[in-house]
């Protein structure tokens, strides 16, 4: 059923003001445009509303009876069509986001902050998880934005890269290597590591970077998560590479994080969002907030 807002907005306006005249202008349309749309919506009922002749315009019986419901629809239209409105020109609402755990951990929670101040009430939903189910979530349709580290390229996904960050060797302050100013791979042949387990893209990138450059590390320990990494590093018991966001320096104390050179190696984070398909209102401002962020990340590389 098509229902015919125009009409009924003419209809409850005309009985509100009294007459065509002052509703046409309230409307800012000619009279003759404003009886069409009565009209259309009277044939549309098979109904008369509206009793009129050149000298007054009064309600018919029917149309009393009609007019509470015909304010509440243009009362509930009008103020829906506001909330829209408010919506678009000031990005109110809220949104989901995918994101890989070392991004939400450390580098998010700072976008959060200034997301927060500049829109102030709107929520924001965080999936924290693996990336390829970031990739997974936005391509569903259960995130509008994902933050993860490159995958297999999907035809229906835009990415974009928000940084690169280098792999970083994390020790305790009592191991050997630990007041060396940078650690070079060939170094860590003899040491025990703590891995990240096969299944995550932080381990899949970091094992085809080393095999690129005919370097072959293994680990006498293999985890799922990298935190769980550095509370056994925090703990003596081996070392670790990973990413520099998993741990801020002197976040932990007793543990050291030094960087990786010869080869320096860098992990990519990336934007993800569907192809063909509009982020909502709250969502496009975080992309654009986290845009920034690339680009100023970009400029002081």
């Amino acid at each position: 059923m098509k229902i015919d807002f125009d009409g009924i907005q003419a209809f409850v306006v005309i009985a509100e003001l009294g007459g065509f005249s002052k509703a046409a202008e309230h409307l800012h349309v000619t009279q003759t445009a404003l009886t069409r749309r009565v009209q259309k919506l009277e044939s549309y009922l098979g109904l008369r509303l509206l009793d009129r002749t050149t000298r007054y315009v009064e309600l018919t019986a029917v149309g009393r009876e009609f007019l509470p419901q015909a304010k509440a629809i243009v009362g509930e239209m009008t103020l829906a069509v506001g909330r829209m409105k408010d919506m678009s020109k000031h990005a109110r609402g809220s949104f989901t986001l995918a994101c890989v755990p070392t991004m939400a951990s450390h580098v998010l929670p700072a976008v959060i902050r200034r997301y927060a101040e500049a829109h102030p009430g709107n929520r924001v939903r965080l999936i924290d998880t693996s990336a390829f189910e970031v990739r997974d979530a936005v391509l569903h349709g259960q995130a509008e934005i994902g933050i993860g580290i490159p995958t297999d390229r999907h035809p229906d996904l835009i990415e974009t890269l928000l940084l690169e960050e280098p792999l970083m060797f994390f020790c305790r302050e009592e191991h050997p290597l630990s007041k060396m100013k940078s650690v070079t791979w060939s170094d860590m042949r003899e040491t025990e590591l703590v891995v990240v387990s096969s299944m995550t893209a932080t381990r899949v990138f970091m094992d085809y970077q080393l095999a690129k450059r005919g370097i072959s590390l293994s680990g006498a320990y293999e985890v799922q998560h990298h935190a769980t990494a550095i509370s056994l590093v925090a703990a003596g018991v081996g070392t670790a590479i990973l990413p520099a966001s998993t741990l801020e320096e002197g976040a932990r104390p007793g543990v050291c994080r030094i960087p990786l050179v010869s080869p320096v190696v860098k992990r990519k984070i990336t934007l993800l969002r569907r192809k063909n398909s509009t982020l909502s209102p709250a969502a496009n401002a975080f992309f654009e907030l986290l845009k920034d962020q690339a680009q100023n990340s970009s400029g002081q590389r």
